[in-house]
């Protein structure tokens, strides 16, 4: 049965009554596949509503595990776009603990959404106002609290944040709404609400953090901001500006961790020849303009001034960067790509690339060769010295340090 997941106020007050959560309780962990015969068995007993709703939220619930973790998402309450534009669980906690070395004891949360910071800060012990003036969003805000055992530390006020006093805590975050009708929004001033109010917001207390898209122009950033860029295993979720902290600071975390990589306004890294090994820059300190900081650590330069691959020739183990092997240096042509796949009997290619135009799925089915070999390879397309060229290699070993 296809849902839509809607979910409005009164579906979802009927959630929270006996009858609506020993439904959820009975639809956890349903099949998609079974869905239409789950929800025919289950509208002989319960109303048709109260029915959609429940399976609804169990699909939610089941989108949401892998931000919230399933422990989590199996208690929690979520609407469309709460699971959507909510912070991961291991970001929000991150950025909780970063209060709490601040000494922060108390957050306004403004635009909370379902709550998903809110939780984190709370799990801290740092006691929150959170606000949202959407009236299911503050509910479901509400709900979650309850449900995780919180609701002491986290009180949910449905109200709109430009009117709402703070002066009382000891810090403010601020989350605006980054999509519209049309989607992501990329003009901070078209945010909701924008960031300049957000940044007048953030000035008046001692402490801030305003959560903004990753990419944010840097000349957009307040000269008294600190701005960090954070990524998940690899991928940038955020970036954030911190009020009264360390001003004009510029900072990539790498997640889990964290792994925290301070700019030093290095000038950019010298263009050098491709030496034996290519590092891929993670995406926070791409996103965070540390590119040079990373290749100053690796004793390296970029393959073109414009790309941000680094090339070296001895193989450092950095977090920053995954490292490849380069063993083939040639200039663009899917014939002389094929030929050298199927010499070497490669049958599992991953294609990367930066400064190209090529589509890599396209480019994939061109050249992989019918007979699939054992063997696999990783190819870049990019730009050396200004022509498009192809870099063949591998990933190196080691090509990440262990964790402590």
């Amino acid at each position: 049965m296809a849902h839509n997941d809607l979910v409005n106020d009164v579906s979802f007050a009927s959630l929270l009554t006996p009858e609506g959560r020993a439904l959820l309780d009975e639809v956890h962990g349903t099949d998609p596949a079974q869905e239409l015969a789950v929800a025919t068995r289950l509208r002989r007993e319960h109303p048709a509503e109260l029915v959609s709703a429940a399976l609804g939220q169990a699909r939610l619930r089941q989108r949401a595990a892998a931000k919230f973790g399933a422990e989590d998402a199996e208690r929690m309450f979520f609407t469309p776009n709460g699971v959507e534009q909510s912070t991961r669980t291991s970001v929000a906690t991150y950025r909780a603990r970063r209060f709490q070395e601040l000494g922060v004891r108390s957050v306004a949360d403004l635009c909370c959404g379902i709550g998903g910071d809110a939780i984190a800060l709370a799990r801290t012990g740092i006691r929150v106002l959170a606000v949202d003036r959407d009236p299911l969003t503050a509910a479901v805000a509400r709900a979650n609290a309850e449900a995780l055992g919180l609701a002491d530390l986290i009180e949910v006020r449905e109200a709109d944040v430009t009117e709402v006093d703070t002066t009382t805590y000891d810090a403010v975050f601020v989350d605006p709404a980054r999509r519209g009708g049309r989607g992501r929004i990329f003009d901070p001033e078209a945010y909701s609400p924008p960031l300049s109010w957000a940044v007048d917001a953030a000035r008046k207390a001692p402490r801030a953090a305003l959560k903004v898209a990753p990419g944010i122009p840097h000349e957009a950033v307040p000269a008294e901001a600190e701005a960090e860029w954070i990524s998940d295993s690899g991928d940038v979720k955020e970036a954030v500006l911190w009020f009264g902290t360390e001003p004009g600071l510029v900072r990539a975390t790498l997640l889990p961790g964290p792994r925290v990589l301070r700019g030093r306004g290095l000038p950019d890294p010298q263009v050098r020849p491709v030496g034996r090994y290519l590092y891929e820059p993670d995406g926070a300190a791409i996103r965070a303009h540390l590119v040079a900081e990373v290749a100053e650590e690796l004793d390296g330069g970029l393959v073109d001034e414009t790309i941000a691959y680094i090339t070296a020739d001895e193989l450092r183990p950095t977090p920053y960067a995954t490292a490849y092997e380069i063993t083939d240096q040639l200039p663009f042509g899917v014939k002389k790509l094929k030929a050298l796949l199927r010499e070497r009997g490669v049958g599992v290619l991953t294609v990367k690339k930066r400064g190209s135009a090529v589509e890599p799925e396209e480019l994939r089915r061109k050249v992989l060769p019918k007979g699939h070999g054992p063997h696999s390879a990783t190819v870049f397309l990019t730009r050396v010295a200004g022509a498009p060229t192809m870099l063949i290699g591998a990933p190196a070993k080691p090509d990440r340090p262990s964790e402590a």
